[in-house]
């Protein structure tokens, strides 16, 4: 057994021990920190495919960025775990006929006779001045241009959406207007005098005994 394959088998491990566990773990930040763990090993998958950019997207983007966010949005929420715990129990029987099933798909459709290395043989090792990210950037530009350009008008549509929804007006939300406060003019806008009737000054006890 290669090098290679010690790896492979060492990085699917890691991969499926942790999505397992993302599931199982009750504590909501575990389960975050397993999820971290996959990603990182299916960055070191990735590696060995020859797909560096990919690897190296996959730890910048989802473990340095995304999933930091959605760990500070765990740790911020007051999340009850007898509750979740709860859950877990009671929709059990439906996660485990959920998984049967994906098991049962991944089976038919993903092996060796439909998905093996005599139908996908592997790739040839490319030289040492190859360029990964410049051959990417082709193969999108080119080969996958219009899928490309539709999922840049969906992520934009998306993106129009959440600030719309964002700046929306709700009754009882305290905003400031920056345009009105430009617009404001020294005279009545900012200090109206009142008139108001003088009282007399109130007696103190030291001063009626004198």
């Amino acid at each position: 057994m290669g090098f290679e394959k010690i790896l492979f088998y060492c990085f699917s491990a890691i991969v499926i021990g942790s999505a397992l566990m993302v599931v199982t773990r009750r504590n909501p930040v575990q389960a975050v920190l397993f999820l971290v763990l996959s990603f990182v090993g299916s960055a070191g998958l990735w590696l060995l495919l020859e797909a560096e950019f990919l690897a190296i997207t996959l730890v910048l983007v989802y473990v340095g960025a995304v999933m930091v966010l959605f760990l500070f949005v765990v740790m911020m929420l007051d999340i009850e775990i007898a509750a979740l715990r709860a859950g877990f129990i009671r929709y059990l029987p439906l996660g485990l006929l959920i998984a049967a099933l994906l098991f049962a798909e991944i089976f038919f459709i993903v092996g060796p006779e439909h998905f093996g290395l005599e139908i996908f043989p592997k790739p040839n090792p490319q030289p040492a001045d190859f360029s990964n990210t410049a051959a990417l950037g082709k193969l999108l530009y080119t080969a996958y241009l219009y899928p490309l350009e539709i999922a840049a008008v969906i992520l934009l549509v998306a993106i129009v959406a959440a600030i719309r929804l964002t700046l929306r007006r709700r009754p009882g939300n305290k905003s400031l207007d920056p345009a009105q406060q430009v617009r404001v003019r020294k005279g009545p806008d900012r200090i109206r005098i009142l008139p108001m009737a003088s009282e007399p000054k109130p007696v103190l006890p030291k001063e009626k005994a004198s």
